[in-house]
């Protein structure tokens, strides 16, 4: 039987370990997943078969929709008729292309076969959500992330043509805007999302920012199942 974690709570993070915990594989539940990602806290797998680490980096990266700034490039692209866009249609199939992602400055991917299943099993219960990059019918980007409890925090996300990860990306930033969300967790500020507009911020301001999100009274995503879809 898996274990109950219990997680400090996230006044009591502030100025802590970054990392909180090691456990097993065997603790990546539904409920453990849940109750982490309300106080801030995530797991950062490494090495197979090694202990996981339950992380609160002293050192966050944040998304604000009202500061993206995608460029004249990407939104030409947008603006393309050949991109339409889901969320939740595709789950499985876009962890799997996560995970399975060439990734130069690291040795294989940290979303194995248990990180797969633990969030998938999340995802079944409503509290992991994917969008999804269509062209032609064919899913050719998109990410994964976490409800928390009205604030969303990404996870990984792929492309197999140009832009399209960050079409994903964009596509995302408007859905949860337009359900009263105006930032989202991207835990570390990859260049990538840098260029997007992405900025970094102390625990103590991630903290905060994730209690005042999660005291608004919000829902982000449509019942599991749904597979919502959107034009292009």
């Amino acid at each position: 039987m898996a274990e109950t974690l219990v997680f400090p709570e996230p006044a009591r993070l502030a100025r802590g370990p970054e990392i909180v915990g090691r456990t097993s594989a065997s603790a990546l539940t539904v409920e453990n997943l849940r109750a982490a990602y309300r106080r801030g806290i995530f797991p950062w797998p490494g090495n197979a078969g090694a202990p996981i680490p339950w992380c609160c980096p002293r050192v966050r990266a944040i998304l604000e929709f009202d500061q993206l700034t995608p460029g004249r490039t990407l939104e030409k692209a947008a603006r393309t008729a050949e991109w339409s866009y889901s969320i939740d249609r595709a789950f499985p199939e876009v962890i799997a292309a996560c995970a399975a992602a060439d990734r130069p400055e690291q040795e294989g991917t940290w979303i194995s076969p248990a990180v797969m299943a633990a969030y998938t099993a999340l995802h079944e219960a409503g509290g992991a959500h994917s969008v999804e990059v269509w062209r032609r019918g064919e899913l050719v980007g998109g990410l994964y992330g976490v409800d928390a409890g009205g604030v969303f925090g990404g996870e990984s996300m792929f492309h197999r043509v140009d832009n399209a990860s960050k079409l994903a990306v964009l596509h995302l930033a408007g859905y949860l805007r337009g359900r009263g969300a105006a930032w989202m967790d991207i835990q570390q500020l990859t260049p990538h999302m840098a260029r997007l507009g992405g900025r970094a911020v102390s625990r103590v301001e991630f903290l905060s920012l994730l209690r005042d999100g999660l005291a608004a009274p919000r829902s982000l995503f449509p019942a599991r199942g749904s597979g919502l879809a959107t034009a292009g």
